[in-house]
This record gives structure tokens, sequence and C-alpha cells, in this order.
């Protein structure tokens, strides 16, 4: 763990730990994240396929929970029958979540309308088992409030993954039900209207992530990211917020914790 940092409680609420990137160590990544405090990992699905590899990961790991969904890149690939599979899915126990899910018009991998229906059958599905919903949103902003207005939440909440809103989008998914995530990219150098965010929203809404093994935190920017490497994102959101890492990373984890009604 030498030069790795660690906090007593951490949680990573969103990684991708069955991609390709990690199979020639994945125990050992799994380890290291133990070590540096991290009590919980939320595995983020994409696709059915991940949303099944998700589970059985969950299965092998008790600090390790699975959710299952069709990110907006993969919408226009998705099978027929995706949303009765979907509910399927959500029965298991180490579900405990729906997504991610959303709008990307940064790449626009899957046509817009193909996203947005899928994003909408995703929200029905959520809203019918009552499982929050992890969101993804990347240069849609209005059109992901929109569907969200329409379609409305599960009871049971949901978050906006990686934020990348200015503070009035974020006071606008919050007062829908959304708590907010942030990732790696709060400690860039040009990330000063997330580190305005950050610094603002209240502490009980606020989750730490590393969408692993994307977006690595500085000082390990350029290098494939893993989850014992949110204890950069704890300790830069504690120096924005004028408190300790320590005290970030256990509000976030009971944030957690509620969210995804894990028992800890």
């Amino acid at each position: 763990m030498s030069g790795i940092k660690s906090f007593p409680y951490l949680v990573d609420s969103h990684a991708h730990l069955d991609f390709k990137d990690f199979n020639k160590d994945r125990e050992e990544v799994l380890v290291r994240a133990e070590k540096a405090g991290v009590k919980v990992i939320i595995n983020a699905a994409y696709d059915l396929e991940s949303s099944h590899k998700a589970v059985q990961l969950a299965e092998q790991h008790s600090f390790i929970y699975a959710s299952a969904g069709i990110h907006p890149h993969d919408a226009g690939k998705a099978a027929a029958d995706y949303s009765h599979r979907l509910e399927e899915l959500s029965i298991h126990p180490k579900v405990v979540a729906l997504g991610e899910m959303g709008l990307d018009y940064y790449r626009d991998r899957s046509p817009r309308q193909v996203q947005q229906e899928v994003f909408r059958k995703q929200l029905r599905v959520a809203i019918k088992v009552n499982l929050p919903v992890i969101i993804h949103d990347r240069d849609a902003h209005e059109d992901v409030l929109y569907i969200l207005e329409e379609e409305g939440l599960p009871a049971a909440g949901g978050v906006m993954h990686c934020f990348s809103g200015d503070y009035d989008l974020a006071q606008r998914v919050m007062e829908m039900g959304l708590d907010i995530s942030v990732a790696g990219p709060v400690t860039y150098s040009k990330s000063a209207k997330l580190a305005s965010v950050v610094s603002s929203v209240p502490l009980d809404r606020l989750l730490l992530e590393t969408d692993a093994p994307f977006l690595s935190p500085v000082p390990l920017r350029g290098k494939r990211n893993e989850p014992s490497y949110v204890a950069y994102v704890a300790e830069r959101v504690a120096a924005l917020r004028g408190t300790t890492g320590e005290k970030v990373g256990r509000s976030c984890l009971e944030n957690a914790r509620r969210l995804f009604g894990l028992e800890l």
C-alpha cells in the first residue's frame, strides 16, 4: 500500500470491476481496496452480460454489491426483452440498484431517440421494483431532467453518478430525489465548477466513486483506476469542505448504506 492513501471507512459507489482491465489482478485489486479502508463497492453494470457478471462477482465477495442496467452507449444493442430480464435480476439479494442508465450525447454511440426510450423503460422497471437508480448524464442535462420529470423516480431514489454539472443542476436533481456522486475529476486542476458543487452540497447527499478503470484521480491520473484510489477523492472533497477525509469517508459510506439499503 506504499504511497496509497487510506481512511478507516470508505465507499466506492461506482466501479466496473468486470472489465477486462482487471482480468489479470482482480483479486489483488480487491485486497488493496480493503487495505485502503473501502467497506463497500457497488459494481455497476452497463449491459445484460455485465449485469450477470456483476452479480456473480458480488456473490463471491461480501463487500461487493451489484447493479443491473443498460448504459446509453449500449442502448442500441439491447435485447428486445431487456426490461423483463432486468426485472428478473432485480430480485437477486445482491442487486441493490438499476443502472447505470441515462443519456450520453458526448459520444452518441447509440441514437439519441433509442437512448431516451431505453432510459425511460429502465426507470419504469426501477419504479415497479423500487430499487434506486444510477444515472449517467454526459452533455445531456436538459433531456435527462425532462425524462426524469416525466417518468419520475422510484421511492428508493437514486444517484447522479460522476456528476459533471453546475450547482444549479445539482440543486435540481437533489430536489427530484437524487444524490450526487463525485469521482476522480474533482481532483483535476480544471475542475473549478465541480469543486464549487462539492463544497456546497449537503454532505448527507454526497457519494464517492472511482468509475474504475476510468478517471484516475491526481496523482495517479493516466493510470488504470481502481477502488483503493477513492481515498484520493475523499481527501480532495475533505479539503474543499474544510474537514477531514475520515469524516467525508464515514458520511459517504453512511449515505451509500441508506441509498442502497445495505446492512453494514
